[in-house]
């Protein structure tokens, strides 16, 4: 009887040892299948990725675009790196019979525009057989019109908000509102103009000579680049480079503008190429981020734009 109990024990001890390998054999099972499960949604979320970057292949006959939407920055969305990285990825395409600046932008940094309007210009003598068109939407004021001048044409709807060839700095100045409210200003440079534009303390007639003179310079580069990528087409009048800006029939008029069409229209019936591949550099959550922080942190500094004034600022 002893032997028949020690025997019950062994096999009671090999049963309960084999249930709890084959518990942990279903445990390790469970997350060998949840790991596999995440590896596959993983290639899911990478396929999705690579679907929306959106690899560009053109058939035969195609339309580059490019899209140039709000304010030209450095960082931001118009920036004229975003810009110029989709111009040259576009224009090294096979199969590109054309190059389409969509333009919705009521201006931003003149070096922004200026360094785009270069590239355009450069890009247009590397690819002389490539027509660039900027076809204007809502808008192309100040520096969305900088960058447009150097387009082969300019395209435009009868209602675009087109022109506004100024520069702008803007600021405020709180000197009364702190004698009012007994606040002394306490400022120590080491510099005489260090403090220029300071909105705390007066404005001096030397330094905002020196301020506006900068202005009419950086005005000048722009009535000359304008003047340069229109050429005869322009019909000069003495409102032209004043910032005012027109509607797109008017500018049409000016010659600020060619002709009315929307990017279809061109893709079709100008290019002659109605396929459109999208070459707008894509987004993502770590340029949004960057963005918005790099926003907050400069949104205080005194800034040269060029901009039209008002609602569409």
């Amino acid at each position: 009887m002893p032997d028949s109990n020690a025997e019950r024990s062994v096999l009671e001890q090999l049963a309960q040892d084999l249930l709890i390998e084959r518990r942990r054999a279903r445990r390790w099972g469970i997350f060998f299948r949840l790991s596999a499960l995440a590896l596959v949604a993983l290639g899911l979320v990478l396929a999705i990725a690579a679907l929306g970057a959106r690899e560009r292949v053109c058939l035969d006959r195609c339309t580059a675009l490019v899209e140039i939407r709000g304010e030209l920055e450095v960082g931001g969305r118009a920036s004229a790196q975003r810009i110029i990285d989709g111009m040259q990825s576009a224009l090294r395409h096979g199969g590109i019979k054309g190059l389409i600046l969509r333009i919705n932008s009521p201006g931003g940094s003149p070096v922004q525009a200026g360094q785009v309007y270069d590239e355009v210009r450069r890009l247009r003598a590397l690819y002389p057989d490539i027509p660039i068109y900027a076809v204007v939407e809502e808008a192309a004021a100040s520096g969305g019109y900088y960058i447009a001048a150097a387009a082969d044409r300019i395209y435009v709807d009868k209602a675009s908000i087109v022109g506004s060839i100024g520069v702008v700095m803007d600021g405020f100045g709180f000197t009364g509102a702190m004698e009012k409210l007994g606040v002394e200003r306490r400022l120590q440079t080491a510099g005489e103009n260090k403090a220029l534009m300071d909105p705390f303390s007066p404005q001096e007639p030397r330094q905002k000579a020196h301020v506006q003179q900068m202005l009419e310079d950086i005005h000048a580069q722009f009535i000359a680049a304008v003047r340069a990528g229109r050429g005869a087409r322009l019909k000069e009048t003495p409102e032209l480079f004043t910032g005012l800006v027109w509607n797109g029939q008017r500018a049409i008029e000016l010659g600020l503008a060619d002709a009315l069409g929307s990017v279809d229209f061109v893709a079709r019936d100008v290019v002659r190429a109605e396929e459109i591949l999208d070459f707008t550099p894509e987004d993502d959550l770590a340029d949004r981020f960057a963005r918005r922080l790099g926003a907050t942190l400069v949104r205080e500094l005194p800034t040269i734009r060029h901009h039209v004034p008002g609602t569409l600022r």
